[in-house]
């Protein structure tokens, strides 16, 4: 059994509405994990289409971070009996046949031996130009594992959490999210440290799904760069650097995803407006990361 796991902070009602209508035909059970919206989420949807899915509806009393709310599903779907869990933004649309074109993969791939950690579709973000591709470092340097057929299943070193399909017993040998980081590189802290203890992740090029990747995205030398707001890279610094600190983390991948991050800084706070919001919060999150002072943004 597969449980879709959503995780909704204020979210927008009729894209929800049209995530779960895209799921109604594939998933047997959902669980909605509501981070403490305003808005009562429950009520909100139309109450035929949560019957359909089974839907659980938790309302957390505050934002506890993405990655608390994930747990808390993931520990409903492991009492209710699923075999796998797939996780999804409150922002992500899966195509038609996404979640059994997962199953196939990662079906595929156990028969052969592998020990999988996710498997994750190729998805788009129509504000951009192109499908961003499936990520993984090799030396020093990154690489673009691009897709050369609709039938390709290249290995990665993490995929986004959207869409993300893991087995169960891969959670429970693994372990649940990382929730001291709240948001930002939670799913590549948990796909790295799988992939330290031998799991491996994939990601699927004939599983497609639409997911906006941050806000508006800015133009920078004839690139469209994905932009967020300063909260949100705020923890995107603090916990990349915290992460960097981690002794296990093989020291290519460091070098290789701080020289990103390090691009980032200046992209941002040079072109990211309003620039000296953008810029302090990143440092904050620079100082933060190095004190590890985790958790929510506190603001004093």
């Amino acid at each position: 059994m597969v449980v879709g796991i959503l995780v909704t902070y204020e979210p927008d009602l009729a894209m929800l509405d049209a995530l779960l209508r895209a799921l109604r035909p594939q998933l047997a059970k959902v669980v909605i994990v509501d981070n403490g919206s305003a808005l009562d989420v429950e009520k909100s949807l139309n109450p035929g289409l949560l019957s359909d899915l089974d839907a659980q509806v938790v309302r957390l009393p505050a934002n506890r971070g993405v990655a608390a709310a994930q747990n808390v599903g993931i520990e409903i779907a492991r009492q209710a009996g699923a075999h796998f869990v797939i996780l999804f933004d409150q922002d992500s649309e899966p195509a038609a046949d996404m979640v059994q074109k997962l199953l196939d993969a990662a079906t595929a791939k156990a028969l052969s031996g592998v020990a999988i950690a996710a498997v994750g579709p190729r998805y788009t973000d129509e504000r951009q130009d192109n499908p961003p591709p499936f990520i993984r470092i090799r030396g020093i340097s990154v690489e673009r594992q691009a897709c050369d057929n609709g039938g390709s299943v290249v290995e990665v070193d993490y995929l986004i959490a959207s869409g993300s399909l893991i087995p169960m017993s891969t959670l429970d040998a693994i372990g649940p999210m990382r929730e001291d980081f709240f948001i930002d590189y939670v799913d590549i802290e948990w796909g790295l440290r799988a992939r330290k203890a031998g799991f491996l992740s994939f990601g699927v090029c004939a599983a497609a799904m639409r997911h906006d990747l941050g806000d508006a995205p800015i133009k920078l030398f004839g690139r469209m760069i994905p932009l967020h707001s300063p909260l949100r890279h705020y923890y995107h610094f603090r916990n990349a650097v915290r992460l960097y600190r981690e002794p296990a983390l093989p020291w290519n991948w460091k070098i290789a995803d701080g020289w990103r991050l390090l691009l980032k800084y200046f992209a941002y706070s040079l072109f990211a407006k309003p620039r000296l919001e953008h810029w302090r919060m990143m440092s904050r999150g620079i100082v933060d990361g190095l004190t590890g002072r985790m958790g929510k943004y506190d603001r004093n």
